[in-house]
């Protein structure tokens, strides 16, 4: 069994085409041609919330697969859109609220929201890269959560957006050995914490946030050791219930390169 640090190493030595290869999943591909061809018939909130494969993908998209049956919750996010600092979108701690919102800005655009070329190929790579994490957690929990923090660093504009967001905060946890118990401090309290561990704007700069990542990955795997040998080679020779066997071959035969 691959470490997390090793797995992550391998799935992003050349992200770009690990994304790519996750495109060609059969379930991917049939889920994203169906919402391409109709995406553009969604005219308001509504239309979105009342196709179910459209809403399904959007949520998955955006990672709240988890909150899906709250549609009164959604509709709200959606209609109060991002210009108002008192919206809902704003108010909620959990970045993945406001990247919602943002994206399907029906507050600002309108019927024309779903018409963007931009909103249609964000929604399908953050598709795609939900697709990769769910698949990847089941044979690394720990490289999962360290895809998952590269994907949402961007939209981490404070310690609350960490503190508002389960496996943010777990990675945070981890990275600097906290103990969960700081959950049970007052929030103010928890964020000082993490301000004081953790410079909010680094996260933005790609060296600080791959140093920081590794370190993460380093100390969950010294927290969840693995029995079985950690060399990608015995690895691949295993088939994964996540990622297929050659799946994994193509990503650890991809060149080194950038994302």
């Amino acid at each position: 069994m691959l470490t997390s640090t090793i797995y992550y190493t391998m799935l992003t030595r050349s992200y770009s085409k690990t994304l790519a290869t996750t495109a060609t999943d059969p379930t991917v591909q049939r889920e994203t041609q169906y919402f391409q061809a109709n995406i553009g018939k969604v005219k308001s909130v509504d239309d979105l919330l009342k196709n179910d494969k459209l809403y399904t993908y959007v949520m998955k998209a955006f990672g709240l697969s988890d909150m899906s049956y709250a549609k009164g919750l959604i509709r709200k996010v959606l209609t109060g859109g991002v210009a108002n600092p008192k919206s809902l979108a704003n108010t909620l701690n959990d970045p993945r609220y406001k990247a919602l919102a943002t994206a399907f800005n029906f507050a600002a655009n309108g019927a024309q929201t779903t018409s963007s070329a931009s909103v249609q190929k964000t929604t399908i790579n953050d598709y795609v890269e939900q697709a990769l994490e769910t698949n990847v957690g089941k044979t690394s929990p720990g490289a999962k959560m360290a895809l998952y923090f590269q994907r949402m660093a961007p939209n981490i504009t404070s310690a609350y957006s960490i503190l508002g967001d389960k496996t943010l905060l777990n990675v945070v946890e981890t990275a600097f050995g906290l103990s969960s118990s700081i959950s049970f401090q007052n929030i103010d309290q928890q964020a000082k914490t993490i301000s004081g561990l953790l410079k909010i704007s680094d996260l933005q700069k790609p060296a600080y946030l791959q140093k920081f990542i590794e370190r993460f990955t380093a100390n969950y795997d010294a927290q969840n050791p693995t029995s079985a040998s950690a060399t990608p080679t015995n690895a691949l020779q295993i088939t994964s219930p996540g990622i297929s066997q050659n799946l994994l071959l193509s990503i650890a035969n991809l060149p080194q390169g950038g994302r």
